[in-house]
């Protein structure tokens, strides 16, 4: 009954964040993560680097090094999540609950960073190889 208690507290929680204070990050904080993540598959291009998530993937010996090097890119914004959902918190909740800072953060940071540097890094190698002769 307990587990049931603290999911439906999560989820009553998390859907506050739509309609409350502070709600202006909930669109700020994944428009910076998709220019970090666009910034970074351009780079990807033009080292030759594979599409970020895939290569999460397909490369596990370098997996460790991408992910860190992927969380060092957006590690700012992820803190700045992180301190304004636990404003947030104190202001409407009046209390902190860390698990759901993290959630939270990663959500607004991370995921749109990870879903988006890999097709900037396809899109960007179709304009640095240009048109095709053959068209």
């Amino acid at each position: 009954m307990q587990d049931q208690d603290l999911l439906s507290r999560v989820a009553e929680n998390l859907t506050g964040r739509l309609h409350g204070p502070l709600q202006f990050r909930l669109l700020i904080q994944p428009l910076v993560a998709t220019v970090l993540a666009i910034k970074s598959g351009i780079a990807d291009a033009r080292t030759g680097q594979p599409a970020y998530f895939w290569s999460l993937f397909t490369d596990p010996a370098n997996r460790g090094a991408r992910l860190r090097e992927g969380f060092k890119s957006v590690t700012k914004l992820f803190i700045v999540a992180c301190i304004l959902d636990v404003i947030y918190q104190l202001i409407v909740i009046k209390r902190v609950y860390p698990g759901e800072t993290i959630l939270v953060a990663l959500v607004l940071a991370f995921i749109p960073y990870l879903l988006i540097r890999g097709p900037a890094n396809r899109i960007a190698r179709l304009f640095r190889s240009g048109p095709s002769k053959g068209a």
